[in-house]
């Protein structure tokens, strides 16, 4: 009977305390996530007039021939 106390009250002992860090009360509400919305809407509606969609530009500046790919050794 002992030790189902003393495993008992360790555990209640362990499971007391906050689960993670402190959240500011800035970062959680509604009031946020439609801010974050209509942040995310702007973005989207400026990269669609800005640009058309083709090629990946980041991908047009590596230019080159990667190597033939080989076997290294055999098993």
């Amino acid at each position: 009977m002992k030790p189902l106390v003393i495993i008992v009250s360790a555990g209640l002992t362990l499971s007391c305390g906050a689960v993670g860090s402190p959240v500011a009360p800035e970062h959680v509400g509604v009031a946020v996530t439609v801010e974050k919305q209509k942040r995310q809407h702007a973005l989207e509606a400026e990269r669609e007039a800005g640009k058309p969609m083709g090629a990946d530009p980041s991908l047009e500046e590596h230019d080159f021939d990667l190597p033939p790919s080989h076997p290294v050794g055999t098993r």
